[in-house]
Order: structure tokens, then C-alpha cells, then sequence
């Protein structure tokens, strides 16, 4: 009967879903480590698909250094730098471009395969495809952020073209993570919020995407391995006037100046902290279900968790682990948060209704 297959022909959609979403989220961390190890710019060319073999033999690596030692990077911060050295940068960079090749496969694939076997309908394949076009600009951006850095005098990619590439990686991730809630809310059951409450969730999560962001931009110009310190910051709240803006034109000093972005970055996490204790505790006088409750207060455990390793990675000075840490515990938040609106605009009993059954195709 066609119901009796309409769970397990559904189940291919959530797991390829959830598959995705770890491999994007597992691609944030190591766009942070490509970032934080200087890797970024060790590949000087865009091949997407020759790009993906790597050199081989002692020519090929020679061949390949000698274009990075071509760079302004090479030039102006590791000239001299060993094959060895080289090679670490090189295979950060490749296995960063690589998981990207994995991501565009896996989405694209199972898309393909949830079509033809009728596992979505017409407008959740057309949702589909549209967040395809999404990863596909996303990898876009990634070559012109790489270019950047190629310039003449550049010895890492441009802030807000990093943050640009982060900005549409977070895109499509939430975009994953709200389909999948599309297509199995979880089974207890909640009512839809109110107005107000639904606002409150709706700006907390922009306050995280925004804070983010942020972060992206502090990643960019290495904002965090000045002013090691906190709470005080310059030994005050903030440092002068004339070193939040010392750079001109005024409004680059918000991308390129490190004291501003990283005053900046400190007070979005002020601000969204405070945000989100008063949207728990507006919940709780609402005498809301306990399952909203319990995600509303899971998303301020893990946002005073994020907030914590902000501080420890910021005043040891952006160790690697911790660093990454970070930028994990940052797209956990973004989940969480994106989870919290999905369920408060609709009410997590409710369930879609399955595409229509069609026929599955048999093995050969």
C-alpha cells in the first residue's frame, strides 16, 4: 500500500539532509583552520575539477611551489619557506577545497535521486534546487575571496570577502537545517507562539547571524590576537576614539581596523546575550509548553558556552583548538537558534504531508 512505504521512502530525504548538514558544518571548522593556519592562499589557481588530484612526484611539487612562491604572501611573510611547509599549508588548503567538492556531490546527488524517486514534491524539489544555486555562489565567492589575496601587497584574503563566504556557507546551512525540520519536526507536539515570543525568536537568530558575521570579519583581519584581555579592553570598555577610527576613509575602519572589529564583535555578544535572557525569560511568564522551554533554554546554555570560549580563545591569544572550538560552537548556536524559530512559527505537532507516492525504481 502506498502509505506503508511513505516513512521509509521519507527517511532517504532526512538522512541525506543530516549528512549534509554535518559535512557543511564539519566545512566551517576547517575554513577556520585553513584561516587560522595560513593556508588560504597556498593554491593560486581555481580548477574545479583538475584541482581535485593533488601534485604527485617530486616535479609536480615543484611546480607547485614555484607558483606560490610567486605570490605577494610567499614574497612579503614566508619567503624561504621549506617544501616541507609548503605542503602542510597546501594539503590544508586542498582537503578545504576538496570537502567543498564533497558537499556540492552528496547535495547534488541525493537531490537527483529524491526527484526522480518522488521522495519530495514539485515545490520542496524546487526549494531544493534553489538552495543548490545558494552553495554553488557560495563556492563562487570562495574563489574571489581567494583572489583577494593574490593582489599585489595582499598577504591574506580581503576581511569582508571571507566573511562574504561565511555569510553564504551559514545561508545555506540554516536553509539545510530548516528543511529538515520541514520534513520531520520532532514528534512531541507544541502549540505555535505568540506574536511577540515569535519576534523574540526571530531576533535572536539574527542577532546570532549578525555576531557571527562579526566573528568572520575579527577571522579576517586577525582582530583577535590583539587586545588579549577581558573584560577591559586597552585597560577601559574601549580603546580611544582615535584608534577605533584611525584608519580612512571612517567606514573602513568597521572591516580593517582591529580595535573597532573586535569591540564590535564583543559588544554583538553583550547585546545577544542580554537578548536572549530576556526572550527565556518572557517564555517563561508566558507559562509556555515545557518543550519549548526546553529548547529556548538549551540555545542559552550553549550561547553562554559559545560566549566562554570566546573569552578563554581570545586571551590565550586564538590557540588552534580552541579557536576552532569557537567557530563550532558558533554554528551549533546558529542551529539551535534557526531550530527555535522553525518550531515556534508552526508548533512542533504539526506534521508535513508526504509527497504523493510514486514509483520507486528497482534495481537492475
Amino acid at each position: 500500500m502506498p502509505q506503508a512505504n511513505a516513512t521509509p521512502r521519507r527517511r532517504f530525504v532526512s538522512v541525506w539532509l543530516v549528512v549534509t548538514i554535518a559535512l557543511v558544518a564539519l566545512m566551517v571548522v576547517v575554513g577556520g583552520a585553513t584561516r587560522l593556519t595560513g593556508s588560504g592562499l597556498s593554491i593560486t589557481e581555481w580548477r574545479p575539477v583538475t584541482g581535485a588530484i593533488p601534485p604527485i612526484g617530486e616535479a609536480a611539487w615543484a611546480e607547485e611551489f614555484a607558483k606560490y612562491r610567486a605570490s605577494p604572501q610567499y614574497k612579503l611573510l614566508n619567503e624561504g619557506m621549506s617544501l616541507g611547509d609548503f605542503q602542510f599549508i597546501y594539503w590544508w588548503e586542498w582537503g578545504h577545497r576538496q570537502l567543498g567538492r564533497l558537499i556540492g556531490l552528496v547535495f547534488a546527488g541525493g537531490l537527483l535521486f529524491a526527484a526522480v524517486t518522488r521522495r519530495v514534491s514539485l515545490g520542496e524539489g524546487l526549494t531544493l534546487f534553489a538552495m543548490g544555486l545558494l552553495l554553488a555562489t557560495q563556492g563562487a565567492i570562495g574563489w574571489i575571496m581567494v583572489a583577494s589575496g593574490l593582489q599585489p601587497g595582499m598577504t591574506a584574503v580581503a576581511p569582508i570577502k571571507l566573511t562574504l563566504h561565511l555569510g553564504f556557507a551559514l545561508l545555506f546551512f540554516g536553509t539545510l537545517v530548516a528543511f529538515l525540520i520541514h520534513v520531520r519536526p520532532p514528534r512531541s507536539g507544541s502549540p505555535r507562539l505568540s506574536g511577540p515570543l515569535r519576534a523574540g525568536a526571530y531576533l535572536v537568530l539574527a542577532l546570532t547571524f549578525i555576531q557571527i558575521l562579526l566573528g568572520g570579519l575579527v577571522a579576517g583581519s586577525r582582530a583577535g590576537l590583539t587586545f588579549n584581555t577581558w573584560p577591559l579592553m586597552d585597560g577601559g570598555f574601549a580603546p580611544s576614539i582615535d584608534g577605533l577610527f584611525a584608519v580612512t576613509p571612517w567606514w573602513e575602519n568597521f572591516v580593517d581596523n582591529v580595535a573597532l572589529v573586535q569591540l564590535n564583535h564583543r559588544i554583538g555578544a553583550y547585546v545577544l546575550l542580554i537578548a536572549l535572557v530576556l526572550y527565556a525569560f518572557a517564555v517563561m511568564r508566558a507559562g509556555v509548553d515545557r518543550a519549548t522551554r526546553r529548547r529556548v533554554f538549551e540555545l542559552l546554555g550553549v550561547m553562554i558556552l559559545q560566549a566562554g570560549l570566546g573569552v578563554a580563545t581570545l586571551v590565550m591569544v586564538v590557540p588552534l583548538s580552541l579557536g576552532l572550538a569557537h567557530q563550532f560552537g558558533a554554528v551549533v548556536a546558529l542551529a539551535l537558534a534557526i531550530r527555535n524559530v522553525a518550531l515556534a512559527s508552526r508548533g512542533a505537532g504539526q506534521r508535513v504531508r508526504e509527497p504523493a507516492p510514486g514509483p520507486v525504481a528497482q534495481p537492475a
